[in-house]
């Protein structure tokens, strides 16, 4: 019998990557598709047949024409049908002021957050239709539910990318498939994503202040829990959006940048 499968787009050593870790334990073939790193790709695809499951890595440049539909027909003639499909890509270029903020770096955040969700969207969704059934997990991030000043190309991409995921639901869920939105409202630990933004030294300073047995940054493999959770819901009740914080955090509605 064939294994399902579970295309990762974004599977860095963070999220995409455990993610598509859960997956492979629970029988699914993971395909993790990352745009450099083949080192760290192929030690990804590694450790999931070391704990007897099964992978395929590819590079991806998922701003490059044609790469994510071409990566789908791939997939689905070369290893299988897609019946998950996780969008892990982010958008994020830092703090910067508008006049800091190039037309160019603007495009970009919409391109990887936005426009690339839509291509994945155009190129699978017909497929899942054709199976009457199908999952498209969007990771997200706070600024897909307020714009922060500094975060002008950030807040536009990923507010783009729940309206698109809205659109999404709207024609797909009554025909089988499942989109989820998921807002990731707080730090996660994870050394290729976090850890590259602060650096070595600033990234375990936070986690012996606030992760680690403090349970204060989000932690990859439990966010990969809920994402297992999430594609195997019933359609009767199915979770269309939500947002993953650590217990001490504060939720983005009540910040303190809000209060007046």
């Amino acid at each position: 019998m064939t294994k399902p499968v579970c295309l990762v787009v974004g599977a860095g050593a963070g999220i995409g990557g455990t993610t598509a870790k859960r997956f492979a334990r629970e029988g699914y073939h993971a395909c993790l598709a990352r745009r450099t790193d083949k080192e760290g790709l192929d030690r990804l695809v590694g450790e999931i047949e070391a704990e007897s499951g099964s992978a395929t890595g590819f590079i991806l440049n998922a701003a490059e024409e044609n790469s994510i539909e071409r990566l789908v027909e791939t997939i689905e003639a070369d290893i299988g049908p897609i019946d998950v499909a996780i969008y892990n890509l982010g958008a994020q270029i830092g703090d910067r002021t508008l006049a800091e903020t190039s037309l160019k770096a603007f495009e970009m955040g919409w391109r990887i957050a936005t426009f690339g969700l839509f291509r994945l969207a155009w190129a699978l969704c017909p497929h899942m239709v054709q199976r009457g059934k199908g999952t498209v997990l969007v990771t997200s991030a706070t600024a897909a539910m307020r714009g922060n000043g500094g975060q002008h190309s950030h807040a536009a991409a990923m507010g783009g990318r729940r309206m698109l995921c809205q659109t999404l639901n709207a024609q797909f869920a009554p025909r089988g498939i499942h989109v989820v939105h998921i807002v990731i409202d707080g730090a996660v630990d994870a050394p290729d994503t976090l850890g590259k933004m602060l650096g070595p030294a600033r990234y375990q300073e936070l986690r012996e202040r606030k992760g680690l047995e403090k349970d204060g940054l989000l932690l990859p493999a439990e966010i990969a829990n809920t994402y297992f959770h999430l594609a195997h819901q019933h359609r009767s009740a199915w979770t269309h959006e939500l947002d993953l914080r650590a217990f001490s955090d504060l939720p983005w509605w009540n910040h303190p940048s809000l209060s007046l």
